[in-house]
């Protein structure tokens, strides 16, 4: 695991720019809760305007999720997408800076009590997440119920991956790096809780498998959580955070754990994983991050899905 400290070399003028952005969501954060959110709708709304290319590629994944919508249907989503992407921005700010209280004010859970079955059994847990827009206050949720590991993808910018490491590590033991694969599974040998995301295309690997996600047949999907969850003792419950309407706060919800998984099939599983989280999105497609070129790989001989 890499080691995170304050470095001399962060004072340069190259991170500067990055500093004002951490100054300025640390202030956005003592703001009230129902100003934030008014705050961050309108950010997305403009960013709707100018980032043009990302909401071209959150209307075409929709339009290939749910081929069923009218192109009304579609922009109205893409819309709400972008709010919720804007008001995701200064939840960073919240999750990194908020007292445990003023969290724990905000938050309700449910399906404790299938942690709690997990907890009980002495059994190693893999909580399987999925990229929604309240991932970093999913985060923060999570550690204060149930510190864990989580997997995460390092920063380029060394002030920005500085503090995306240390806002993220508020409740949990440790954060590892999406390709130390070794390191995930001794924390699940060990007996421990490690938080892992599945559901975004990181490109052809020989251990991706081709599986169905909503109206697409062959999405890239990693074969990661079948890999962990065979780990001796280990079950996988699956876990996301769900921003509430009308300034309501957040609802933490873990699912049943998995059934039958592993099983000696990985395509199998692969379309298992894919459609709890189709059941995730399906509470709130708004709040997905649906910016992503989900299903930029291929099978060899198709054609991209993106123009």
């Amino acid at each position: 695991m890499r080691e995170y400290k304050l470095k001399l070399s962060f004072c340069h003028p190259k991170f500067w720019l990055a500093w004002i952005s951490i100054l300025l969501l640390f202030l956005s954060s003592l703001l009230p809760y129902s100003c934030l959110l008014f705050l961050g709708k309108w950010l997305g709304r403009g960013a709707y305007f100018i980032v043009k290319k990302r909401a071209q590629i959150a209307r075409r994944n929709l339009a290939l999720c749910f081929p069923s919508l009218s192109t009304l249907e579609i922009e109205e989503k893409v819309k709400r997408n972008f709010e919720n992407s804007g008001i995701a921005l200064f939840e960073m700010g919240m999750a990194w800076f908020w007292p445990s209280w003023r969290v724990h004010k905000r938050l309700k859970i449910t399906g404790i009590e299938h942690l709690q079955q997990a907890n009980a059994q002495d059994k190693g847990i893999l909580f399987m997440g999925a990229h929604f827009l309240t991932i970093e206050m999913g985060a923060r949720a999570l550690g204060l119920l149930h510190p864990s590991y989580a997997v995460y993808r390092p920063h380029s910018n060394a002030v920005l991956d500085y503090w995306f490491y240390k806002g993220r590590m508020r409740e949990h033991k440790a954060m590892l790096d999406r390709t130390d694969f070794k390191s995930m599974l001794r924390v699940l040998k060990k007996g421990n809780a490690l938080w892992y995301a599945p559901d975004h295309d990181y490109g052809p690997h020989r251990s991706n498998v081709f599986a169905p996600f909503f109206a697409v047949e062959n999405a890239n999907t990693v074969s990661g959580t079948s890999t962990l969850a065979r780990i001796k003792n280990t079950c996988v419950i699956p876990v996301f955070l769900k921003r509430l309407p009308a300034s309501q706060g957040y609802e933490l919800i873990f699912y049943k754990a998995l059934e039958n998984f592993p099983s000696k099939d990985t395509q199998a599983d692969a379309a298992q994983t894919n459609q709890q989280i189709e059941n995730m999105v399906l509470e709130c497609d708004e709040q997905y991050m649906w910016m992503h070129r989900r299903f930029k790989t291929r099978p060899d001989g198709e054609a991209s899905l993106y123009l």
